[in-house]
């Protein structure tokens, strides 16, 4: 069974040591997704919200948001990191919008959470911006889809909801 680093033997919480790991390259890729209404989508697409180009703050959201992880995510180490790269893959077909945001660095612990904060942050900056339009928006599947580098190894996800590790 996988051991709680973030509690100590009394139960108490705690920010893990990881003075001692060896500091190495490490990436994360983060995705999630916000679908909305066909009047909503187009005018995201297309650019015709009345707040601005939603994408590109999305995009920059994303980018402050993984940089302040630590700030937001209690006993999350303080990360420099190297690459921070939001990317929108847009679904006419489901009025789904796809973000991807990948993350990297070199250090002693991995930059899972500052992709998972990148993209959630994205997704709900393209919410404020398109409230007015539609509130019944739906932010959904926000997951680890890869990360490389660290003790743990390269971990993929799959679609069927089970993780592979290897």
């Amino acid at each position: 069974m996988a051991e709680l680093t973030h509690i100590d033997e009394k139960g108490n919480a705690r920010m893990v040591d990881v003075s001692e790991k060896n500091i190495t390259s490490r990436t994360a890729v983060a995705r999630g997704f916000i679908t909305m209404s066909e009047e909503c989508y187009d005018l995201v697409r297309n650019g015709g919200m009345t707040k601005g180009d939603v994408l590109g703050a999305a995009r920059v959201a994303g980018i402050m948001g993984a940089k302040r992880t630590s700030e937001l995510i209690p006993l999350c180490h303080l990360l420099l990191l190297s690459k921070c790269a939001v990317d929108f893959t847009l679904h006419d077909e489901a009025c789904r919008i796809e973000v991807t945001c990948t993350v990297k660095c070199q250090g002693g612990t991995g930059v899972e959470m500052e992709a998972l904060t990148g993209v959630s942050a994205a997704l709900l900056t393209i919410y404020d911006m398109c409230k007015a339009v539609d509130r019944e928006m739906v932010l959904s599947n926000i997951h680890l889809a890869e990360k490389i580098g660290g003790k743990s190894g390269h971990f993929v996800y799959r679609k069927t909801g089970q993780k592979s590790e290897g």
